[in-house]
């Protein structure tokens, strides 16, 4: 099984932010958001897929440390005499390595590369910024602070590291006009990089001594090889620098089935307005959120030369195929434009159903069949808005364990529900944890179990004073083996009601 590792860790703490007076948060290899409507479950999964899409470097409107513009211009002094004599006595280290045995090499970055990286990072404050806005669909991120509070919202990323206090952090806020980003980076925990391809690696850096040693003797500006490097440098450093957020990350909305029935729709308006540009005044077209606006263009993108046969045992999507929905997503490509069409197959059957002529169920999953058979590979990111929507109850409750499939493949997952069947197997996910492997055998469904430590719980609760939601980590109920929540005052209110109504009718027969 894949673990979390150690250097994943990572805190989230927003305030003021959309309705979230405040949250602290740890992302695990299985985050759960619950709560109540209009608490923040979304914006804080919202934020953090946009945090994935920066870091990552997959952004159409951010590309994380490659604005090479920008950081020769407005803020040239990263790269100095001193960040140069750094630069070639690491490459000096490195070079060093090429009679030692292959294997992995841990290579600590001097003061002045990491002065340089922590540069980067403010200079870069923009892109994550513009990346936020897209993500949320909106023009203008002061909309995302919290109404009422006139100052701004603050994010924040501290990574921990383990046994000592020492941290990075970096924090990003929000104001009513323009952000502020800064960093802090502990000298009491130096930042280092792993090479374990040691004979490219060697490679690489030999090349970039021999450039900076041509543009100082040709009398060259350095800094553009230079910069190219410490580029390099902080791909390899960002796992220690922001924990999980360097990993891809996917977004399933809410109301997956409209989507897919749209899809072809909303694509075919967007192509018929790009190609009629000029010819006609211009109208206002709403915006797409970029959550909304990924997951068109990734279906678009599923191309059918990677469907899998459904006996591949690998394919986590065929999983899903066979335990709930009792038949086969494909994908297959319009001849003439190569667009998708997506069908379902159901078992037995010899012709495929156009998707939109599936169940609800069916057009809600086939999504995630898709992105977990052509899209989602262990190391990802897969964030699941409500996955219990158009679900028999059974049904959520065999999604939760395969969501717990997921996590043992080594892809990491955030899900925000309102289904109290999700939370309880999840509960029993984690409970089976504490059985050894024989007692396990011993029970139906012993396979799917998750440690607690792999597993985080956070419950939104609303606040009238200030008026917004606080988040709060809920964590196994010792006697009931539950996650607490405000489902069982519901279900007590229920219960109540339905006990007044019998009494009520008893009295109106006896009378």
């Amino acid at each position: 099984m894949n673990d979390l590792t150690k250097q994943d860790a990572l805190e989230l703490e927003v305030a003021n932010f959309g309705p979230i007076v405040e949250a602290k948060i740890d992302l695990r290899p299985l985050t759960v958001f619950v709560g109540p409507s209009n608490t923040g479950k979304s914006y804080l999964a919202t934020l953090i897929y946009a945090l994935h899409m920066h870091f990552n470097g997959r952004s159409p409107s951010s590309r994380f440390f490659l604005n090479y513009e920008a950081l020769m211009g407005a803020r040239g002094r990263i790269v100095d005499r001193e960040t140069i004599d750094a630069i070639r006595t690491f490459l000096e280290q490195v070079s060093t390595a090429a009679g030692e045995p292959l294997g992995e090499r841990t290579l600590i970055l001097l003061a002045p590369i990491v002065d340089a990286i922590r540069l980067v990072f403010e200079v870069e404050a923009d892109q994550l910024h513009n990346e936020i806005g897209r993500c949320f669909g909106i023009d203008k991120t002061s909309t995302l602070i919290r109404r009422g509070h006139r100052k701004c919202a603050r994010i924040v990323l501290r990574k921990h590291f383990s046994n000592d206090s020492a941290t990075f952090e970096h924090e990003l806020t929000l104001k009513r006009q323009g952000v502020k980003f800064g960093t802090t980076m502990s000298s009491e925990k130096p930042v280092s990089i792993t090479v374990r391809d040691r004979e490219e690696s060697i490679e690489y850096y030999d090349r970039m001594m021999d450039m900076l040693s041509k543009a100082d003797r040709m009398g060259q500006d350095w800094n553009r090889p230079a910069l190219g490097l410490i580029d390099h440098l902080l791909g390899l450093s960002l796992p220690q620098l922001v924990g999980s957020l360097y990993r891809a990350a996917f977004y399933l909305p809410a109301d997956r089935t409209g989507v897919m029935h749209s899809h072809q729709v909303v694509v075919s308006a967007l192509v018929q307005h790009a190609t009629t540009a000029g010819l006609r005044p211009d109208a206002d077209i709403p915006m797409l959120s970029g959550v909304i606006a990924d997951f068109l263009q990734q279906l678009i993108l599923v191309h059918p030369s990677t469907n899998r046969q459904p006996n591949r045992g690998d394919d986590l999507g065929t999983q899903i195929e066979e335990t709930i929905l009792g038949g086969r997503v494909r994908v297959d490509r319009s001849e003439m434009i190569g667009y998708p069409h997506f069908t379902y197959q159901p078992e037995g059957w010899k012709n495929p159903l156009p998707l939109m002529n599936a169940s609800s169920m069916v057009s809600e999953l086939a999504p995630v069949v898709l992105y977990l058979r052509h899209l989602v590979a262990p190391g990802s990111v897969l964030i699941i808005e409500e996955p219990e929507s158009h679900l028999h109850p059974a049904m959520q409750v065999e999604f939760t364990r395969q969501i717990a499939a997921l996590v043992h493949a080594g892809v990491r997952v955030i899900v925000t529900t309102h289904s109290e069947w999700v939370l309880e197997e999840l509960a029993n996910i984690v409970q089976r944890s504490k059985l050894s492997k024989a007692r396990r055998k011993e029970i139906p469904q012993g396979d799917f179990a998750l440690r607690p430590d792999q597993v985080g719980a956070w419950l939104f609760k609303q606040k009238l004073r200030p008026k917004g939601s606080v988040v709060e980590e809920v964590e196994l109920d010792a006697e009931t083996g539950l996650y607490p929540t405000d489902y069982d005052a519901v279900s007590a209110a229920l219960y109540n009601e339905s006990v007044s109504i019998f009494n009520r009718i008893e009295d109106s027969d006896a009378e």
